[in-house]
């Protein structure tokens, strides 16, 4: 439609994978929180939901116990918004609960293993289990392709370079979170991913004033602060010539 008229400016804020690389020393219990919140918040239907997390071998079987256990405590949680103490709604329509059961189904039937959850929650509404896959093909669709849903992939990993590649081999380049309490290692991976934003021992935080946005297939241009507002701005270039 931009084009059509008379080539109006856009920013595109579109989906995203998103990595959450999980380093031996990181403080594990915020690593698993922040992780399950980050695919289960909104039921999954966020942008920069951390739907790949990746973990290092070290800590990798007390992380997947803790993140399957915080996903099982999720489920409990959910129901009508409007009741009091639930913390997980539906999916928003009947198709997206259908396209998110689709990728789940084809997940099994692909060899990816069901770690936890993937059924539905009651027979009325469209309630989903928060789900888990592990021993998951790195070129398979529910590692590639943005579900929209809590559905997320869980895999192990040995080395900082190894993670990073498979971190940046994606279409997507939205949000990216990493944990460790190595400032420099820190800020080394959050410098290497290629992704518009990176949260450190977090995956997200509010966005007020500071640039939202991706790189990639993930958007065009940033929202909130000045960058949205440079967004909107027509710059105008006046010249004087001082010497005649």
């Amino acid at each position: 439609m931009a084009a059509k008229s008379n080539l109006k400016r856009v920013t595109l804020e579109l989906g995203g994978k998103s990595p959450a690389v999980v380093f031996d020393d990181c403080n594990l219990d915020n690593a698993v929180t922040w992780t399950a919140n980050a695919i289960t918040a909104n039921t999954g239907q966020v942008c920069f939901a951390a739907s790949r997390v990746y973990v290092q071998e070290g800590i990798y079987d007390k992380f997947i116990e803790k993140y399957k256990q915080a996903m099982k405590e999720k489920a409990k949680e959910i129901g009508d918004p409007n009741e009091a103490g639930v913390g997980m709604g539906p999916l928003v329509d009947e198709a997206q609960f259908k396209r998110v059961q689709g990728f789940i189904e084809r997940g099994q039937k692909g060899g990816a293993t069901l770690a936890v959850g993937g059924q539905r929650v009651g027979d009325k509404g469209f309630y989903l289990e928060p789900t888990v896959f592990t021993d998951v093909d790195p070129k398979s669709e529910i590692h590639c392709e943005e579900i929209f849903g809590p559905v997320s992939v869980v895999k192990s990993f040995k080395t900082e370079e190894e993670i990073m590649e498979l971190s940046n081999n994606t279409n997507f380049g939205l949000m990216a979170g990493v944990f460790t309490q190595d400032i420099n290692k820190a800020l080394r991976v959050a410098s290497d991913f290629d992704s518009g934003m990176v949260g450190v021992n977090c995956v997200s935080l509010m966005f007020t004033v500071t640039p939202f946005g991706g790189s990639k297939e993930s958007g065009l241009g940033r929202e909130c602060g000045i960058h949205a507002l440079r967004a909107f701005t027509e710059t105008k270039t006046i010249m004087i010539n001082m010497t005649y």
